[in-house]
């Protein structure tokens, strides 16, 4: 774990809140995680230090059939379901967040022109959310590339498993100055 820089303002940072919806969370959904309740947990501690800094993004099945994507949802039938289902929605314990709409993508990276036009070109975010191997890790790996600076608040992220989490941690935290890798409290002792 690093703890982040003694210059780090909460305030000049944005928090990133990817994908707490229901799919992730209901115990008999496919995709849930073990985790995501003491990860929204500690989202919800970080939230107020960031304001009115924080953007929830959700992920939706929107994606083009014809693409890799169709193969996809035939492996994932439950979650081939219209945009609008309940599935989607986010977890009542976000809800408060933010006053900000969604930012909704039908990929696993959330990254791209619509974060950057919020966020801004070059931004210093703290991420956290589901799944840590999966639409967290994408984020990151996005982000990166395109010159941000992440701070991954790993006891804020939940993975698929354990072993997952674990794995895709380790690769993000191989990409610094870029991506690093801390926990809550030290976030929250530097804002």
């Amino acid at each position: 774990m690093t703890t982040p820089s003694s210059g780090f303002r909460a305030l000049d940072h944005w928090l990133v809140v990817i994908d707490p919806q229901n799919i992730f969370a209901a115990p008999d959904s496919d995709w849930a995680s073990p985790f995501f309740d003491d990860a929204v947990a500690n989202i919800r501690r970080l939230a107020p230090a960031f304001g009115d800094r924080v953007l929830i993004t959700r992920w939706l099945p929107t994606a083009d059939r014809d693409t890799s994507w169709g193969e996809y949802f035939s492996d994932w039938p439950f979650a081939d379901r219209p945009p609008s289902d309940p599935i989607f929605d986010l977890v009542p314990a976000v809800q408060d967040l933010t006053t900000r709409p969604t930012l909704d993508r039908p990929t696993f990276g959330k990254w791209g022109p619509d974060m950057e036009a919020i966020v801004g070109r070059g931004a210093r975010v703290v991420l956290t959310g589901v799944s840590t191997d999966c639409c967290v890790l994408s984020t990151a790996l996005t982000a990166a590339d395109a010159g941000a600076y992440v701070i991954i608040a790993a006891d804020a992220c939940a993975g698929s498993t354990a072993e997952n989490n674990e794995a895709a941690l380790h690769v993000m935290g191989l990409y610094p100055p870029q991506l690093t890798i801390s926990d809550t409290a030290s976030i929250l002792a530097n804002t």
